[in-house]
């Protein structure tokens, strides 16, 4: 692939911001010329020793890079995680001690390299630098940056206005983050939207040494099995790479189907005209496999394929349901992602008439004892997704069925 326009058609496929896309494209057009490939940075804090898919985002888009014949590097921060990220957190992060981010630091390596090719990745530690930093040193960094430009930060601005404390400590983060940039000589940086602030502080660190600045690169925060929250280990609608292969499997089968196109277009490569194109049971079930394939293998793939479609055709739904319902517009009171219609479960199952009450509804839904289209559901507040005339298939307790419909 040397035409620069597929390049960047790879590199900006799901992308949020490109900062400044004259600037990558000029990087690009150079490195080919010059055949020295580009230096990709991404950052991972280890404070947390299982990584779902949500931060694979990052990685996926590091793979593309490295697809395209450039040079990836893995950041660990096992400096930055003992500060502790400031980012959209409403206090001061505990910061985690030196041998709890090593451990968590070893099982990223494990994990990362079902995505990337470990011949081609460059693992870095940013404490190879900073713990060689004196104090003098220290004070020469934060000598660069200013604290007015520090509190326009979204996060400090916030909690210095709500009378919340900030330790000078959090100040260091960004500060750290972007020399880390300096230090590896970062042609092109990649994070989550909710790190721009950072992102920008190695470009604005690396003029100030010397440097050409990075590319900053912001994709989007992944959305969760709820379709609505950051895919979130707290939250518990989270699915980790280790997460064994029929759980995973049964997890991307409960995502909506709007969702589900946003799943293909962040954590895969798949052709999304030809994917919209196919059943959305079928698109469903094909990125399941393909998932469950990456971190488990092309056996356990297919095998977690076989067993959900002979547990989904063993449930036998009646021809005649006890309960047809017809959702209209109205019904649709909430939004999903992509601006859809959609209705909470609880409230869906309330209006099949087949429980006493909407309180009885969220019960049986936290008991585990409905399924939607096949699959359990437990998250009473989860958005049921509907396109026009698409009909699901509802399992309400042991012996009762339903099918909602959405008509105009």
């Amino acid at each position: 692939m040397t035409n620069i326009r597929e390049h960047l058609d790879l590199i900006q496929r799901g992308t949020v911001e490109v900062i400044h896309q004259v600037e990558l494209e000029a990087k690009l057009k150079r490195s080919l010329a010059e055949k020295r490939p580009l230096r990709i940075k991404a950052g991972f804090d280890p404070t947390a020793p299982d990584l779902h898919l949500g931060h694979t985002v990052l990685i996926h888009k590091l793979k593309h890079f490295q697809d395209l014949g450039h040079q990836v590097i893995f950041l660990i921060g096992d400096f930055t995680g003992m500060i502790g990220d400031p980012t959209g957190v409403s206090e001061t992060r505990k910061a985690l001690t030196k041998e709890q981010v090593l451990d968590n630091a070893t099982t990223y390596q494990r994990q990362i390299f079902k995505i990337l090719d470990p011949a081609k990745t460059l693992i870095e530690f940013n404490s190879r630098w900073m713990k060689e930093m004196s104090a003098e040193g220290l004070i020469q960094l934060a000598a660069h940056y200013r604290v007015a430009r520090m509190m326009e930060r979204d996060d400090f601005h916030k909690r210095y206005q709500e009378q919340k404390p900030i330790s000078v400590h959090e100040f260091l983060y960004p500060l750290v983050q972007g020399y880390d940039s300096v230090v590896l000589k970062a042609d092109v940086e990649l994070g989550g939207t909710d790190q721009k602030f950072n992102l920008l502080v190695g470009r604005e660190l690396q003029r100030d040494y010397g440097q050409e600045p990075q590319v900053v690169i912001t994709m989007p925060l992944l959305e969760g099995t709820d379709g609505v929250k950051k895919m979130s280990k707290s939250v518990g609608n989270y699915i980790a790479l280790e997460d064994k292969p029929g759980e995973m499997f049964g997890k991307i089968m409960s995502i909506s189907d709007i969702l589900m196109y946003r799943y293909y277009e962040l954590l895969t490569t798949e052709d999304l005209g030809h994917v919209k194109a196919l059943h959305p049971m079928e698109a469903k079930q094909a990125l399941a496999e393909l998932i469950v394939a990456r971190y488990h293998g092309t056996d356990a793939g297919r095998q977690a394929r076989t067993e959900f479609q002979q547990k989904f055709q063993a449930k036998e739904f009646p021809d005649k349901p006890d309960a047809h319902v017809v959702l209209q517009l109205d019904d649709m009171l909430e939004k999903d992602i992509r601006g859809g219609n959609s209705i909470r479960l609880a409230k869906l199952i309330s209006k099949t008439g087949l429980i006493s009450s909407g309180s009885e509804a969220r019960r049986l839904i936290i008991q585990g004892g409905i399924e939607v289209d096949g699959v359990k559901e437990t998250n009473p507040d989860k958005l049921v997704s509907f396109e026009l005339h698409q009909q699901r298939r509802l399992k309400v307790g042991k012996k009762k069925f339903a099918v909602a419909e959405f008509r105009p």
